[in-house]
């Protein structure tokens, strides 16, 4: 579904997913390096590299570090992500000597399932050992979400991706207990923010708790609610997303993402 964004004062319209993509995109501002898939989360590196972050070096878990790709990756093992890269190295080599060395500043996660605290699932859908759904599973999720410095989550919001209770926890979060989660001995301070189709997110410090920052324009709070199993912590400043410009609309449908595979 599309929405009326003012930014030129022309009715220029703009779809969810590039809104997703664009307030995405303002949270790696200055940021060095980002640990990266292919999907939006791709499209939000590219559009912060042209915008807010352009020293930002995308790294894929194939073993690349410092990507520029000239096209939008087919996926992790597409050629063009070593288009202008620093280093193309095993996964092994990038896994224990960027990730786990505590090198990564920022990384993009997704899920099937969330709960208020950040806890991720992509491994099933229903009982483990016999589910309704088998999904992709972990692959080096669980790795990241403990070793990158700060975890962006960006996905769909509805009640039964956003849960009072994981069916599986693929990739932790928080617990609920600060104290505990200092003491875990991660590299990383677990997940710093969501964006949805619906709102943007980041994390309470003292609970750990998601918290409602920003809704998108025209979405009111009983969106939310209905679309969450959970009654919302709500920041006392809350406002409103920022539509994307007219800059960043031109990005994505121009040189990001002309054929509208991933914007639409």
């Amino acid at each position: 579904m599309s929405v009326p964004s003012s930014d030129d004062g022309g009715g220029t319209r703009y779809s969810k997913n590039e809104l997703m993509i664009a307030a995405s995109a303002r949270l790696l501002a200055g940021v060095e390096n980002c640990f990266v898939g292919v999907g939006l989360p791709n499209i939000v590196c590219n559009l912060a590299q042209r915008t807010v972050a352009p020293e930002l070096q995308l790294v894929y878990e194939s073993g690349v570090f410092g990507a520029r790709p000239r096209r939008l990756p087919l996926s992790i093992g597409d050629p063009t992500l070593a288009t202008g890269s620093t280093a193309v190295t095993s996964m092994f080599e990038l896994f224990a000597f960027y990730l786990q060395a505590g090198l990564i500043d920022v990384a993009f996660l997704g899920g099937a399932q969330i709960d208020r605290f950040g806890n991720l699932n992509t491994t099933v859908i229903g009982d483990y050992a016999q589910p309704k759904v088998r999904l992709p599973g972990s692959g080096g999720a669980c790795e990241i979400a403990i070793h990158a410095r700060k975890i962006l989550v960006i996905m769909r919001q509805a009640e039964r991706s956003f849960v009072e209770k994981l069916h599986f926890r693929t990739s932790p979060g928080h617990s609920g207990d600060p104290a505990h989660d200092r003491d875990r001995g991660w590299s990383g301070s677990g997940p710093t923010n969501v964006v949805t189709d619906l709102a943007t997110y980041a994390f309470d410090e003292e609970t750990g708790e998601m918290t409602l920052r920003t809704m998108h324009p025209g979405v009111g709070l009983e969106d939310v609610r209905a679309n969450m199993a959970w009654e919302p912590r709500v920041a006392p400043d809350l406002a409103e997303t920022p539509r994307p410009t007219a800059d960043e609309l031109r990005l994505l449908r121009e040189e990001l993402d002309p054929g509208r595979i991933y914007t639409k």
